[in-house]
């Protein structure tokens, strides 16, 4: 099969971002009753090879959440830790973080938060293709580089990330966001081209 897609059909990537976006923060809106915006920044597509390197050496607090239909693979949100603090304290009705090892709350609210996000991503892109797509639990966790990579990818199964940039606005909780992508190549790029 190939895994070249039609340029014709780049503004279905552009579509599905867009989509995903605002379906996330309808639901982000609908379940902390805060007002939400999400915008999707830029997207790149990095070899997975160079996505250890690309993540750095800082850690991260990464919801990974695997599709169990096509285009399968997974979606990966990843937040700094001043990010992750935001998502938890907005989650918690505006309670601070004492700044030390997360609390199984602030686990909790981070994880339903990525969760909430991918989902809302996924659907977006459903709508666009006209099509369900399931997704699984999502395993949450603080790593960087290469660990990262480790905890998301399944060696040899993927050989592309799609990067999303991505800024999540509520009202004193700005909070900046990277989505990434881990399709089964030849499944995605056959959906794009099927449009």
């Amino acid at each position: 099969m190939s895994t070249m897609i039609d340029i014709r059909r780049l503004q279905t990537v552009n579509e599905l971002a867009r989509e995903g976006a605002t379906t996330v923060a309808d639901n982000l809106s609908q379940l902390t009753g805060v007002e939400t915006e999400m915008e999707i920044t830029k997207i790149n597509v990095i070899d997975v090879e160079d996505l250890g390197a690309h993540l750095g050496n800082q850690k991260q607090v990464g919801v990974n959440v695997p599709l169990t239909e096509e285009p399968y693979g997974s979606v990966l949100v990843l937040f700094d830790d001043a990010s992750a603090r935001r998502v938890a304290s907005t989650m918690m009705g505006g309670i601070e973080s004492d700044g030390g090892a997360y609390s199984d709350m602030e686990r909790s609210a981070i994880r339903e938060v990525g969760n909430i996000m991918t989902s809302g991503f996924i659907d977006g892109w459903a709508n666009v293709l006209g099509r369900t797509i399931d997704i699984s639990t999502p395993n949450l966790f603080r790593a960087s580089g290469d660990d990262i990579v480790a905890h998301c990818v399944d060696p040899g199964e993927h050989e592309i990330a799609m990067v999303f940039d991505a800024t999540l606005s509520a009202p004193d909780a700005d909070v900046e966001a990277k989505i990434y992508s881990f399709p089964d190549i030849e499944e995605f790029v056959s959906m794009i081209n099927s449009i």
